[in-house]
């Protein structure tokens, strides 16, 4: 019938006439116009009838309600018969079994005349049961495609959720189900792709197009012009820029190759290099392609006070300290509300997290300088294998030390030099800021400016520095490394400025995190 009358209808419009039913009906199957309502409609009027479709409780799917016998009707609901018609006190009925999707096995079009069914018409009402099969089935289909794919998107969410507070035990055993062989490795590289939110699950697609399903492709739940890629290979690189290379207003930031457990790190990382992917004509970055203060400092001695600072959290159960240092890591890295998003927690959970771990170490995290610097210790927490034994509070080197390096002075003259060329004094204005707490009206209070003119001369100075400041993260905490190196701040107060020994909670003794 469809080949024939499909055959039909373009001689009918090559020829100028009027469409028939036949094409008028057939019209219903064009993809902007599968609307089983308006079939319905379509055929009350061509009928002109009133027309009914139920399913096999009775309920109402289309149309309009008309009285029907119920040994009729469930005779055909059954299958016991797939038509019937039969005429009444001046009334003309047709009825026609029709499948339905499940639940419902199958349901029944009614349609009911005030004149006798001629042979067109009755022709009329049983190709219209059948493109309303079609219509239901490939709706089916379509909504079953869609709930697969929102469950394996859930899946890959909750797989980096596990991974992002180190629970990559957990986090191989659900993606073995579906995704055999997907982490069996033991590093990977995170990267972030940034587009309009409205073309993110178009880039979604194409991402994991491009990786074959060899890589991890998450929408990020905290940003919407986001997608995550957790690769655990080593091509997947090139596939994703080749992908970016080629669509407009699409960046790509990527992490150096990390443990599965340090995800959290490598995902700041990624973030990190995208802020200097706008700034690339190749539209992507590399995390590892820049000098970084803590490649230039002695690895033994940063590793030992890292393992310094941290040790009034050593006594803790080994899941509650790893929980709270992922979620403090990322809660330096991102506002609250992202950071809870990321992990699947509520942002008054990770707020009470970082405060047991704020109150522990002994630190105010509202300094900038405490946050770069305990940001500095979880990254370099993250890369330990093992705590160094011989660590004890008081022994080795401090931050200052760290620092004083010739190597991390150089960097960091380099680093804020470059801001000398601009007349406006950058330089200044971007001290004072961090110094004030990242707050422009403190800042300009500094100053004697507009709190405008604060804000204005930060975001011109993230294009020289190639590095986001206006938002937390590993570039702002890198500058504010910068300036403690060169001695254009104070030092952060490690343990905290109340003067308490750290690792005491005023008021709680349980070592459990409830969230």
């Amino acid at each position: 019938m469809a080949g024939q009358e499909h055959g039909a209808a373009l001689e009918s419009a090559r020829r100028g006439a009027r469409p028939t039913w036949a094409e008028e009906l057939l019209d219903h199957l064009r993809p902007t116009c599968r609307d089983v309502r308006r079939v319905v409609n379509w055929l009350a009027d061509a009928a002109r009838a009133e027309v009914s479709l139920t399913n096999d409780t009775g309920t109402l799917l289309a149309g309009t309600a008309l009285p029907l016998d119920e040994d009729l009707v469930a005779d055909l609901v059954s299958g016991r018969i797939a038509a019937a018609a039969w005429a009444e006190e001046g009334r003309h009925l047709r009825l026609v079994r029709v499948e339905l999707p499940p639940p419902a096995a199958s349901g029944v079009l009614a349609v009911a005349r005030s004149t006798p069914f001629d042979r067109a018409t009755a022709e009329m009402v049983t190709r219209t049961a059948g493109v309303i099969d079609i219509l239901l089935r490939a709706h089916e289909t379509t909504a079953a495609g869609l709930r697969l794919e929102r469950a394996a998107a859930d899946l890959r969410l909750a797989i980096l959720q596990l991974l992002m507070v180190e629970d990559t035990v957990s986090a191989r055993r659900v993606a073995a189900g579906l995704w055999p062989g997907l982490l069996d490795t033991e590093t990977a590289c995170v990267y972030v792709a940034e587009t309009s939110p409205g073309d993110r699950d178009r880039l979604a697609e194409e991402c994991l197009d491009a990786t074959g399903e060899r890589a991890l492709v998450v929408r990020c739940p905290a940003m919407d012009q986001h997608v995550i890629i957790l690769a655990p290979g080593g091509t997947e690189s090139g596939e994703l820029r080749t992908l970016i290379h080629r669509r407009p207003h699409t960046f790509l930031g990527g992490s150096a190759r990390h443990r599965l457990a340090q995800t959290a790190t490598a995902y700041g990382q990624a973030v990190s290099a995208l802020a200097v992917a706008r700034f690339r004509p190749d539209k992507a970055a590399v995390y590892a392609e820049r000098s970084h203060p803590e490649r230039l400092m002695d690895p033994a001695a940063l590793r030992a006070w890292s393992a310094c600072v941290l040790r009034p959290l050593d006594s803790l159960p080994h899941h509650t300290r790893a929980e709270l240092l992922a979620t403090t890591r990322l809660g330096l890295e991102f506002t609250a509300v992202s950071t809870a998003k990321v992990l699947g927690v509520s942002r008054n959970t990770v707020r009470a997290r970082m405060e047991r771990v704020e109150a522990l170490l002994g630190t105010d995290f509202s300094d900038l300088a405490v946050r770069a610097a305990v940001h500095l210790v979880l990254n370099t927490e993250a890369g330990l294998d093992a705590v160094p034994d011989d660590c004890r509070p008081d022994s080795g080197a401090g931050l200052g030390d760290l620092l004083a390096g010739p190597a991390v002075r150089t960097w960091a003259a380099e680093l804020l030099g470059r801001l000398d060329q601009d007349t406006r004094d950058l330089r200044r204005t971007l001290r004072s800021w961090i110094a004030a707490g990242g707050n422009a009206e403190r800042a300009a209070q500094l100053l004697g400016v507009h709190a405008q003119t604060v804000r204005e001369h930060v975001r011109s100075a993230e294009p020289v520095l190639e590095r986001q400041l206006l938002t937390p993260g590993s570039d702002l905490y890198e500058t504010v490394l910068a300036h403690l190196a060169l001695g254009d701040l104070p030092g952060p107060a490690l343990p905290g400025p109340d003067g308490r020994e750290p690792g005491t909670e005023p008021g709680n003794t349980d070592s459990s995190v409830h969230g």
